[in-house]
């Protein structure tokens, strides 16, 4: 049940990921010099974090809940760090696979 159920929060979780990524692109790693801003971006990053906080909040909220419940009830007695490694990565896949087909 964990594996399903991390493979389908995965799919929700490509917008929490993108929105992520577009504010660091844009923002800290462009100060860097690291990648280059969006030249149509002119609206500064405040706006942003306004957008990627409650949502990427929202989204760890309901993964963290849904994993916890889950967790005790599947695999008591047994160190977390697996559980919680591999509940991540199941939960990333869906967005691996939709950059690496982008």
């Amino acid at each position: 049940m964990p594996v399903a159920v991390n493979l389908l929060l995965g799919v929700p979780a490509v917008v929490p990921a993108f929105l992520v990524w577009y504010y660091l692109t844009n923002g800290p790693l462009a100060d860097l010099g690291w990648t280059r801003r969006d030249p149509n971006e002119n609206d500064g990053m405040l706006l942003w974090l306004v957008i990627v906080v409650p949502v990427v909040a929202l989204f760890a909220t309901v993964w963290g809940l849904a994993n916890g419940w889950m967790r005790r009830r599947t695999v008591p007695g047994t160190p977390p760090y697996p559980y919680w490694t591999i509940a991540t990565v199941l939960t990333l896949a869906p967005t691996l696979v939709a950059v690496g087909l982008g």
